[in-house]
């Protein structure tokens, strides 16, 4: 059940392009986590509309207050203000909302980020206690953001960049065609990152006969599913709201031609 709180930003730090951002936020976590991959709606100014959707990276019990931390970017006037929030500003945030990846915390997982959804899968790696392997990805070396937290969270870390400044030069599809070929004893691949990513990881996790989950991103207006905007066409011509029911599908649901 989403619950809506008063959540003040308890430490704030500049990633690159990314600002992370530490929130208490009541009894959020205890009241409606379901599984990493959540995501919350924050109100971002008083003259805009529309709250904006950010994923959860990382959230944990706590007392007197429960933490979560966002990592986001600006990308446009929502975003820009919620980034100009000092340490000890309040936000008003929805959430915990949508359903998360489908996991056992004795799972074992690949877990695939790109670009600004390599965050949500840290809440992944931490769910399984190290036993996960992360392939992160990004246009260049500056867009990896987080290498050393899955390090302590994984058994192992892969990088793959369009420009060759870290890891592998090129995508993660062939990061992960390479470890599923020299070790398929995973339970799903669970991937977050641009649709163009996220079709091709599905594909080759087709073709090892591994599941494969995904976090959709759309834009969204109300958040709950009231509205049309976030909707999303599946493989069988039936249509989706990514805030309701997802951001996370099976692979096999969406319709990757759309």
């Amino acid at each position: 059940m989403k619950v809506e709180r008063k959540c003040k930003i308890v430490s704030k730090e500049q990633m690159g392009d990314a600002i992370y951002m530490t929130l208490e936020c009541g009894d959020m976590v205890r009241t409606s986590f379901k599984a990493p991959g959540q995501f919350v709606h924050v109100k971002c100014g008083e003259g805009l509309l529309l709250r904006r959707p950010i994923s959860v990276c990382s959230c944990q019990e706590d007392e007197p207050q429960d933490l979560l931390t966002i990592v986001f970017e600006v990308r446009g006037e929502g975003t820009q203000w919620l980034a100009n929030r000092p340490v000890g500003h309040s936000l008003d945030v929805l959430g915990l909302a949508g359903n998360g990846f489908t996991m056992k915390p004795e799972g074992r997982y690949l877990l695939v980020g790109g670009g600004i959804g390599i965050p949500p899968m840290l809440g992944c790696a931490q769910y399984t206690s190290g036993k996960s392997t992360a392939i992160l990805g990004g246009r260049s070396k500056d867009k990896i953001i987080l290498t050393n937290c899955f390090e302590d969270e994984c058994a192992k870390v892969l990088v793959a960049t369009d420009d060759g400044s870290l890891g592998h030069h090129g995508f993660v599809d062939a990061l992960v065609h390479q470890e599923l070929s020299e070790n398929n004893n995973y339970d799903a691949v669970l991937a977050c990152g641009p649709k163009p990513m996220l079709r091709n990881v599905a594909k080759v996790a087709e073709e090892f006969g591994i599941p494969c989950q995904v976090s959709m991103e759309e834009r969204m207006g109300c958040g709950v599913g009231a509205c049309l905007v976030c909707a999303c066409d599946m493989a069988d011509g039936s249509r989706k709201h990514v805030c309701k029911d997802g951001p996370v599908f099976d692979s096999k649901e969406v319709d990757w031609n759309a």
